[in-house]
């Protein structure tokens, strides 16, 4: 369905397929614009794209990428144990991104700004697969776990939570909607 043959892919009724995570974010705001998530301003939308590229940028490769690889990648495609000094160098550098992560949810309604949006599900899809595996210490980041708590309670956000990785169990609070 997608020439590059990566996931995920939009089928919409009428035929249409929509590749790319980043192409379905945009297809969405512009076909179902009454409900905008990347926001009504200019000023707006480039806040959000910033957020969620931050995440899938530098979050990615800094912090979910690497305990994705060593813990669930490895294991699932038979490479071995996880890299100690990989998952070391990893919980290093999610010190200091988790506590900016800390600092927006603190300073605002949602990650970026006043209102739901594109980059709250692009945190909350990153921060799901390390919920998941249980790398994430939310007694240093409550305003996180705050925020987080509130996407999990979505109603378009639980069956993600149902979700399971074979030979993986995550944490007993993990489909908790209030921890």
């Amino acid at each position: 369905m997608n020439p590059a043959g990566d996931v995920p892919v939009l089928v919409e009724d009428n035929g249409l397929i929509v590749p790319d995570s980043y192409v379905i974010c945009e297809y969405l705001e512009e076909a179902y614009s009454d409900t905008p998530l990347l926001g009504r301003t200019l000023a707006e939308r480039v806040e959000v794209r910033r957020v969620m590229a931050w995440f899938d940028t530098l979050f990615a490769r800094e912090v979910s990428g690497r305990f994705i690889d060593e813990r669930v990648m490895k294991r699932l495609s038979g490479r071995g144990n996880p890299d100690g000094t990989a998952l070391r160098e990893a919980y290093a550098a999610m010190r200091p991104l988790m506590k900016y992560v800390n600092d927006l949810a603190e300073n605002r309604n949602w990650l970026a700004g006043n209102f739901l949006s594109l980059a709250d599900f692009t945190a909350a899809g990153h921060l799901s697969c390390l919920d998941f595996i249980g790398d994430i210490d939310w007694s240093k980041v409550p305003a996180v776990r705050d925020w987080y708590a509130r996407m999990k309670s979505r109603p378009c956000f639980r069956p993600l939570l149902a979700d399971r990785v074979s030979g993986i169990t995550p944490p007993e609070y993990y489909t908790n909607l209030d921890f």
